[in-house]
């Protein structure tokens, strides 16, 4: 505590709202402000500040969370030029969304039985194809996401194909047959046999080296594998038979739903210039403005006790004396890292 009092800008902080500090002294009623914002970079080095800043209130100030005194600023992390028009985008989900509009603008998705796609269905197949991506992309690195994908697209990632043996070596071998197609000849080799464990394993031998992934019987039977599953009748309309992705001045083969999002994606990219900040020192004077100081345009998160108290348990696990906690979350959240700075 006292080394917390001893650092100048907690202390300016305190002075400046004018209500005290700990839980015995603060006084809500002598608060000069009603509205605290917290404004940091929109990175994680500015996500690590702000969760430092949070605990601080809930430990020390924590009446203000509780009559809705505290709230986060939403600046942006990205300007988008196009032409002559500029956009400022909170973060990669309203890049994405910026993008995919962009990439959609005069696109028809044509199906290999003629069928053609645009407008709300294309939108509508844009969404389900992002729901895929999401799931997995929050796999362990160790399944292979590309595999799964197909696997999906086969209708095979259910419990009641694999636990038959006559249809799990059928599906195996259909889906490797599908992995193959969509590679490049000196890339294919791709076999594929039922694990025993209600399972599939996937083998190929390339440049003199085996390469082995599967896809094991628990991962079958987990939340987000039925929901691929759910989805296999929608991604079977689109992806069995290859697709055509029709451009303004392309048209791009599609077998996938993560191929499809990814073409759409860079679509939009044609024509757009991008500014990543990182940090609200790289703004100028009135961008700053524009995005995070003008009341009438800013976006602004009020917190909840509950935000708070999820903060101060992982500040605890990650920063706290106590190692066991820390070290166990290390080892769960491990493999699933995305971002890693060191």
């Amino acid at each position: 505590f006292d080394k917390m009092l001893s650092s100048v800008e907690i202390g300016t902080l305190i002075t400046a709202l004018g209500a005290g500090i700990g839980l015995e002294e603060f006084n809500i009623e002598k608060l000069r402000y009603h509205k605290i914002i917290i404004m940091t970079d929109a990175d994680v080095d500015g996500a690590h500040i702000r969760t430092l800043l949070l605990t601080f209130f809930y430990r020390q100030m924590p009446e203000i969370i509780e009559h809705g005194y505290l709230y986060i600023a939403q600046p942006p992390l990205y300007k988008a030029r196009r032409q002559s028009s500029e956009i400022y985008l909170k973060d990669e989900a309203a890049l994405d969304d910026y993008l995919i509009e962009g990439g959609l603008n005069e696109a028809r998705l044509v199906l290999e039985s003629g069928e053609q796609r645009v407008g709300e269905d294309l939108l509508q197949l844009v969404a389900e194809a992002r729901a895929v991506v999401q799931i997995l992309d929050a796999l362990p690195p160790k399944y292979p996401k590309f595999i799964i994908e197909q696997t999906a697209i086969a209708g095979a990632l259910t419990p009641e194909i694999l636990s038959k043996h006559d249809l799990a070596v059928e599906s195996s071998k259909y889906i490797a047959s599908r992995l193959n197609l969509m590679l490049d000849e000196i890339e294919r080799g791709w076999e594929g046999i039922p694990s025993g464990d209600g399972g599939l394993t996937f083998t190929r031998e390339l440049r003199g080296v085996r390469e082995e992934v599967q896809i094991d019987g628990p991962l079958v039977g987990a939340a987000d594998m039925r929901r691929l599953d759910a989805m296999s009748k929608t991604l079977q309309e689109v992806y069995l038979q290859p697709s055509k992705l029709i451009l303004k001045e392309r048209e791009i083969m599609i077998d996938s739903p993560s191929g499809f999002l990814s073409a759409v994606i860079e679509a939009g990219k044609h024509g757009v210039s991008l500014q990543r900040y990182k940090g609200l020192g790289e703004m100028n004077p009135d961008q700053l403005w524009q995005t995070t100081l003008d009341q009438n345009a800013r976006s602004l998160l009020r917190v909840r006790v509950q935000d708070v108290a999820d903060c101060n348990n992982l500040f605890e696990q990650l920063m706290g004396d106590v190692v066991e906690p820390r070290r166990a979350f290390i080892q769960n959240n491990a493999l699933a890292v995305a971002n890693l700075d060191i």
